[in-house]
């Protein structure tokens, strides 16, 4: 079905995000991310205590690529 859309303004659009205005079969936004996290990264809270004496996250990447997103559905 036809879609009658009246002033659109856009201001900013990130980098993997999608803009539809209409009829739309399938909308795929397809984004990748790496993160590495040591101990007690991803605490959050009020008052959290974390010991962490000797820590380390092992950041290397031994091969060249991960595996693609290309033909993700």
């Amino acid at each position: 079905m036809p879609a009658i859309v009246g002033v659109v303004q856009v201001i900013a659009i990130g980098t993997s995000s999608v803009f539809n205005i209409g009829d739309v079969y399938k909308i795929m936004p397809i984004a990748n991310a790496k993160t590495y996290a040591g101990a007690g990264s991803f605490n959050t809270g009020e008052g959290v205590y974390i010991q962490n004496y000797q820590s380390s996250t092992n950041t290397y990447d031994h091969d060249g690529f991960d595996q693609g997103i290309l033909f993700n559905a």
